[in-house]
């Protein structure tokens, strides 16, 4: 039993079974077609196409994000280290449009200030401070370096732009027009390399790159899409394997065409999107929320046996046998 089953996701009802299959457009065109051929070389009725299951809803913020305890320090504590140059940092963080900030700010300051605090405690300033102001020192970077890893967890999994990747309000990709998501890749990418790099002195950060590739993720629910596909192509060639399987080989029986190369593309899209996304969950240091994790095990893993990927790739792996059964129709 599949995870979807197990979830209760299979959609059950007629409306629900015509819900899910809405605004797909072109999607189903190819399928069509391809299942159109089939049925007329196997000289069988037309098959009939069934609604995939749904995607899994996308943890609540809540859920997603990790508890970081404010730090509370008073402007005089903070006025005392001006030599390392935090003053004027706090002061920004404090004001009212810092405290608004998105999680992509809050994640570029976070990581300023941790990189003064470190500067300045590998310097010689701490031996001019008093015992107190030195102490108070380590202490905050001590703290800053602890929650770094936490604040790019939240900057990442609490933003709205990651969210909408995730969005249940979305179709499968069309396979005769699929995106270019080079754009999309170099985002998440670019996220990675700001989490791997947190802690360097040297790899410099870039506020406007930062926000251009949180727009580009923006721009459409790309995760959600691919699963969506993966979902319907998985749906599809389940029935395309019943078809096949319901009929014995025989000379009279001959298939005309090979698999469609356009399931090789959309293969090729997911699995390149999927691993993306995997490895910026991964490349956190910190314990991911329950919640995430579940989500990631069950949706978007790549060798989790009941996740969509590995459920495609078994029943892709099935039709290749299947349509080996029978031989090559010769060419006119």
């Amino acid at each position: 039993m599949t995870p979807y089953a197990r979830s209760g996701l299979w959609l059950l009802t007629t409306t629900s079974l015509l819900l899910a299959g809405c605004g797909n457009g072109n999607v189903e065109h190819s399928w069509t077609d391809y299942h159109r051929q089939l049925a007329d070389d196997l000289s069988i009725a037309a098959i009939e196409h069934s609604a995939p299951p749904n995607i899994g809803a996308f943890p609540e913020r809540r859920q997603r994000i990790i508890d970081i305890p404010e730090t509370r320090e008073g402007m005089l504590n903070i006025y005392a280290l001006r030599e390392c140059q935090i003053t004027s940092l706090v002061a920004a963080r404090n004001n009212q449009l810092g405290r608004v900030a998105p999680p992509s700010q809050h994640w570029l300051y976070e990581r300023t200030l941790w990189q003064r605090l470190n500067t300045c405690w590998n310097s010689d300033i701490p031996d001019g401070l008093s015992d107190d102001n030195k102490a108070r020192l380590a202490q905050l970077t001590e703290l800053k370096t602890a929650q770094l890893p936490a604040v790019s967890w939240n900057a990442v999994f609490e933003s709205e732009e990651w969210e909408k990747s995730f969005s249940r309000a979305s179709s499968p990709l069309d396979s005769t027009e699929l995106p270019d998501i080079d754009d999309h890749l170099a985002a998440v990418a670019y996220l990675e390399q700001m989490v791997i790099h947190q802690f360097s002195n040297d790899w410099q950060q870039d506020s406007a790159t930062l926000e251009n590739h949180l727009k580009t993720l923006q721009e459409r629910p790309l995760t959600a899409e691919v699963l969506r596909t993966v979902l319907l192509a998985h749906q599809r060639l389940t029935e395309a394997n019943d078809a096949l399987a319901s009929k014995q080989p025989d000379a009279a029986v001959c298939l005309q065409n090979s698999v469609p190369s356009w399931l090789n593309d959309v293969e090729q899209l997911s699995q390149q999107w999927l691993t993306a996304i995997n490895q910026l969950i991964d490349v956190h240091t910190v314990t991911p929320p329950t919640a995430v994790e579940n989500y990631q095990n069950t949706w978007l893993s790549m060798s989790n046996p009941d996740a969509p990927w590995q459920q495609f790739q078994q029943v892709k792996a099935e039709h290749l046998t299947l349509r080996e059964r029978f031989k090559r129709c010769s060419p006119n």
